[in-house]
């Protein structure tokens, strides 16, 4: 059996690699220094969040050391589309550059366009995981690809690329939680068990009020379908308190709880991972130390 490309391979899959100077440039691709103002972003680019904190660090680093990357672009018209590096692009306008090198394909067709920004946002895990299935469906619906191509032009295994797209059947209130950050995609993966949407709505509540790990969640997921007990729910509050965890959750990107007590009380912040334990540290730090 052929073994699949790493990811790590596939966007040089995809783009043409610097190699030592050529007598004469590859066809079809050039590198040239072009005003940032003739930038157009690309029409199929799947993230659609950008981190502020990080541009702005990208920024500081373009100020000190330059772009070291060229941003991929193809002509369109009297202008240039973005193809991969539109977060190359964004922060250095903020780090106040008038010019920027790009690297200049032609010939590509419309679906590359997507391919591109979908690999390198892969890479570097730029996507959440709805934004992720929602690249591969549309090139799916849009460009007739089945998840056998998708996965081999990705770089990843196609039932790796199979079980993104089913995250799209989940109830837009799940999507969200996940693009939120309040879910991963392994918390909600298991809900997909459930015909009921309502039912997967009730549990994937459920997971956030109790801040379940991803392997409780799917252990509660098989309680539900085996018809056990059902895990009493702990009162609602008050809807201040209630509306108050909301909006912390929104500006945090993680799971809030406030636990009121007769005096005082506790606010509790649950984190997903590492990196996004240091987003929190320094969110709440306001940039310092």
């Amino acid at each position: 059996m052929t073994k699949k490309p790493a990811l790590g391979k596939g966007l040089s899959a995809l783009i043409p690699t610097n190699r030592p100077a050529p007598a004469e440039p590859r066809p079809g691709s050039s590198v040239q220094m072009i005003d940032l103002d003739h930038l157009e972003a690309n029409r199929r680019q799947p993230r659609r969040r950008f981190d502020d904190d990080g541009i702005e660090e990208l920024a500081r680093s373009i100020k000190e050391s330059g772009i070291l990357q060229p941003i991929l672009v193809t002509r369109d018209g009297e202008r240039f589309r973005i193809l991969a590096g539109e977060r190359r692009a964004r922060a250095a306008r903020v780090a106040g550059l008038s010019r920027v090198p790009v690297l200049v394909r032609e010939g590509l067709e419309d679906r590359d366009h997507l391919l591109l920004a979908l690999v390198e946002n892969l890479q570097r895990r730029d996507l959440t995981a709805v934004e992720e299935a929602e690249g591969y469906q549309h090139l799916k619906d849009s460009f007739g690809m089945t998840q056998e191509e998708i996965a081999e032009r990705v770089g990843k295994d196609r039932t790796t690329v199979a079980n993104a797209m089913r995250l799209l059947k989940l109830p837009a209130e799940i999507r969200t939680q996940v693009e939120d950050g309040l879910l991963t995609a392994g918390h909600v993966r298991p809900l997909l068990a459930l015909s009921s949407a309502a039912d997967q709505e009730t549990l994937a509540r459920e997971f956030l009020r109790r801040g379940l790990s991803v392997r409780a969640a799917e252990a509660r997921v098989q309680e539900f379908l085996a018809g056990g007990p059902k895990k009493p729910a702990p009162p609602e509050g008050d809807p201040d308190t209630r509306d108050a965890e909301r909006r912390l959750q929104r500006a945090l990107g993680t799971k809030v709880e406030i636990r009121r007590r007769k005096k005082g009380g506790e606010v509790r912040l649950s984190f997903y991972s590492e990196e996004q334990l240091i987003g929190l540290f320094e969110r709440l730090m306001g940039g310092e130390g």
